[in-house]
């Protein structure tokens, strides 16, 4: 079964940086293509950023420019430093595999971003 462990989140103000660490507990990981999803309060959980298994990231829309997506295959981890926050960027976040279905979801890393 895979484990999946996000931590590096925070309270930080509009404007801060936090970088995100997911810890992945998989022999094959360098074969998976990874991401980041988020959850806000009454919202759904979304696709923040991905990264193929070669290293090729994609982002959704709202944190184009903000965020930047990062794996290290030999340590089983992916990052997701975050730039610029803003209010609602605020939720808890996930990483997983890219696409479903997911593997069993971590506890997550709370982002709680102030004004």
């Amino acid at each position: 079964q895979v484990q999946l462990v996000e931590s590096g989140g925070g309270l930080v103000q509009v404007g801060g940086s936090l970088r995100l660490s997911c810890a992945a507990s998989i022999r094959t990981f360098s074969s998976w293509d990874m991401a980041w999803f988020r959850q806000a309060p009454g919202k759904e959980r979304e696709f923040v950023a991905g990264i193929t298994w070669r290293g090729s990231p994609d982002y959704t829309d709202s944190v184009k420019g903000r965020f930047t997506i990062s794996r290290d295959n030999a340590e089983k981890m992916v990052y997701l430093r975050m730039n610029s926050l803003k209010l609602e960027d605020t939720a808890v976040y996930y990483c997983n595999r890219r696409r479903e279905p997911q593997w069993t979801w971590g506890q997550g890393t709370q982002v709680t971003v102030s004004s």
